[in-house]
């Protein structure tokens, strides 16, 4: 009998060290997730139809690794005039800028000499000498028609004698007349010239004068400042939309940003897209974290840049540096739609636990767990 009690208290005192044991036993703080990564949508700012497509789904890419291909169409033509109208623009604008040839100069100074020689002359009138030849000739001119009225006359007086022919006497009137018209133009000819130049002719040849001097002037001095920064300006047009077709030809070749995975293409030779649409979807590797939720009883326990280890299945024996880098500051419901009182219980906050090392080796969709009360031993 006092065997059986003795059995009876050691039994009881065991089962109430193991109440106390299992009361007084710490729970470890572990919550669970999934790795993610950045999701990156990549497209053409161009657009049109592809070419040829260098990636499948699943496959590693390098950063600035070709990704699809987009036939140019008529973008090359395209460029290719607008490097010829740069072309045209610098070369007008350096003519500006260096001005009027030396020979145009000197072709504009020998033409305003020989606009001053003219009105030089208009200015100075006749010489003495053509104003005697023109007497001299005028008396010329009166000797025949002296000659020419003597003739007549006599022929005259034949004719009414009837003994003068037709024919020579048609020919004194006509030597007659001959004489007094060769009188008349000499006699203005020599007023002409003792009347000198008319002043129209001058005025005409000093505005002449003056108009060459000032193309003179102006090819000296070489192009307005205005029209040089006009050239100026229409050539830095012409190489900025040479620039935007260069950037557009590189359009034509979609390159990954940076370390990704392909998530989802969706793309063949021949489909057409859009510009500045997403083609295709990637994944970026250089930084990846695990999404998880921890209970409302327990956020206290989780500060900002915390440092915490992070296990996942296919590496039961190594952990992961990581450090939560967003705590939620919006409480959620597991499960969301679940919002009586006694589901308050299920309250949680959404963290992120961002990698710090095993990129090369973690995948993004692997389960993990965040070990929120354990430090990571280096």
């Amino acid at each position: 009998m006092r065997r059986t009690i003795t059995v009876f208290i050691l039994v009881a005192a065991g089962l109430i060290s193991f109440i106390y044991y299992k009361q007084g036993r710490t729970v470890p703080f572990v919550v669970s997730g999934f790795i993610e990564a950045d999701e990156i949508r990549v497209g053409s700012r161009v657009g049109g139809r592809v070419a040829e497509v260098l990636v499948v789904e699943g496959q590693r890419v390098k950063s600035g690794q070709p990704l699809f291909r987009i036939d140019p169409f008529d973008l090359q033509e395209q460029a290719a005039q607008a490097r010829a109208t740069l072309a045209a623009s610098r070369a007008q604008h350096e003519r500006l800028k260096a001005g009027y040839r030396p020979e145009e100069i000197e072709q504009a100074r020998a033409k305003r000499d020989q606009i001053r020689s003219t009105l030089e002359r208009l200015t100075a009138g006749p010489r003495p000498q053509e104003i005697e030849i023109a007497r001299e000739l005028l008396k010329v001119a009166e000797a025949s028609l002296e000659l020419a009225e003597s003739e007549y006359a006599r022929l005259e007086r034949l004719k009414q004698e009837s003994q003068a022919a037709p024919k020579e006497f048609d020919e004194a009137v006509r030597s007659l007349k001959t004489g007094r018209a060769n009188v008349a133009a000499s006699q203005k000819q020599l007023a002409l010239l003792v009347e000198g130049t008319r002043k129209e002719e001058i005025a005409q040849a000093r505005a002449a004068l003056a108009e060459a001097e000032q193309v003179v002037k102006v090819q000296e001095q070489g192009y307005r400042k205005e029209d040089i920064a006009q050239a100026g300006a229409e050539e830095d047009a012409a190489a900025a939309r040479v620039a935007a077709m260069e950037k557009q030809l590189k359009e034509l070749v979609v390159l990954s940003p940076g370390e990704c995975v392909v998530e989802t293409i969706d793309l063949r030779p021949g489909d057409l897209v859009a510009p500045n649409a997403p083609a295709l979807s990637l994944l970026d590797l250089s930084k990846m974290w695990v999404r998880a939720y921890v209970p409302e009883s327990r956020l206290g326990e989780v500060r900002l840049d915390q440092r915490v280890p992070i296990r996942v299945d296919n590496f039961p024996e190594k952990v992961f540096a990581s450090r939560v880098s967003f705590i939620s500051r919006e409480a959620e419901f597991t499960p969301k739609n679940v919002q009586t009182p006694e589901e308050r219980s299920k309250q949680v906050f959404r963290i992120k636990a961002t990698l710090e090392e095993g990129l090369d080796q973690l995948r993004v969709g692997m389960a993990a767990d965040v070990m929120l009360d354990e430090k990571h031993k280096p």
